[in-house]
C-alpha cells in the first residue's frame, strides 16, 4: 500500500520500508513520528478513502543538507557579499501506512484509569491523618 504524505511544504509518495529526507521535524533518533496529512492512498491501481489514514514512521536521524553558497555582486559598486546555509532535515523511514487515528479512544480510557487508581490512596491517605 502507498500513500502521498504532505509533511513541510512539500508532498511525498512513501510506502511501508521506505526511507526519505524530509524538512525538520521535532523529535530524537529513535522517535516514533504519525503523519496525519495524508492526500492520497492507495494499492496497485486502487484509490482508497484518507478518511482518518496515517502514516507512522521512525526518526532514523537529525541531518544537515549540503552547503548552499548565497553570492551576490553589483558591477562596478564594490559590493560583494557571500554567505552559505545548510538546511535543517529529518530522515524518516515509514513503518506502515494506512493505520486508523484512533488516539481519542485510548487516551479517553487513560483518563478514566487514573483517578480510578488515585481514589483509594486518597481514601487510605484521610484516614491515617485523622489518626
Amino acid at each position: 500500500m502507498f500513500a502521498v504524505v504532505r509533511t513541510g511544504g512539500k508532498q511525498y509518495r512513501v510506502a511501508a520500508g521506505d526511507k526519505i529526507v524530509v524538512e525538520k521535524l521535532d523529535g530524537e533518533a529513535g522517535a516514533k513520528v504519525t503523519l496525519g496529512d495524508v492526500l492520497l492512498a492507495g494499492e496497485g491501481g486502487e484509490l482508497k478513502s484518507t478518511d482518518g489514514l496515517t502514516v507512522a514512521a521512525e526518526i532514523v536521524a537529525q541531518a544537515k543538507g549540503e552547503k548552499v553558497i548565497v553570492f551576490k555582486k553589483r558591477r562596478r559598486h564594490n559590493y560583494r557579499r557571500r554567505n552559505g546555509h545548510r538546511q535543517q532535515h529529518t530522515i524518516l523511514k515509514i513503518l506502515s501506512v494506512g493505520a486508523q487515528q484512533n488516539d481519542e479512544p485510548k487516551a479517553k480510557k487513560a483518563r478514566a484509569a487514573k483517578p480510578a487508581a488515585e481514589a483509594p490512596a486518597a481514601e487510605a491517605a484521610a484516614p491515617a491523618a485523622e489518626a
